[in-house]
């Protein structure tokens, strides 16, 4: 496996969700984030102590922008020809097995990462038994 490309450190502005205005008030508001339209409403107009609404000054840096915290870029991968897609890419991406793909094919696309050097995020998924 060979380690990332260096890069600068990764620095995310914000890491908590934003949450939708009164989401936590009304079960039947769900929290995923709606801009709030109303004329009087405190968050819209941004009032002091309200709840922050998401906005462009929030995004990461380009250079780091989808990195993983080893510094690499997640390829989704299914089967073992998309792993070879990777063989030059080594440095940059590293292989992310898909949800869906059984744990016989995953054996076999982690032996070909293994052989080619590339980095798997998720290697232990549905391979390891119980105990």
């Amino acid at each position: 496996m060979v380690s990332a490309k260096k890069h600068i450190p990764i620095v995310k502005k914000r890491t908590k969700r934003f949450n939708r205005h009164q989401s936590d008030r009304f079960m039947c508001v769900d929290p995923a984030w709606r801009k709030p339209k109303g004329i009087d409403n405190r968050v819209r107009r941004r009032f002091k102590g309200q709840a922050a609404m998401p906005s462009i000054g929030y995004g990461s840096n380009k250079k780091t922008r989808h990195l993983t915290p080893s510094g690499h870029k997640a390829f989704l991968v299914h089967n073992t020809r998309d792993v070879d897609l990777l063989l030059m890419h080594n440095k940059t991406f590293a292989a992310e097995i898909g949800h869906a793909v059984s744990s016989r094919k995953r054996i076999e696309i982690i032996a070909k990462a293994k052989d080619l050097g590339v980095k798997v995020t998720n290697p232990k998924a549905r391979v390891t038994t119980e105990a």
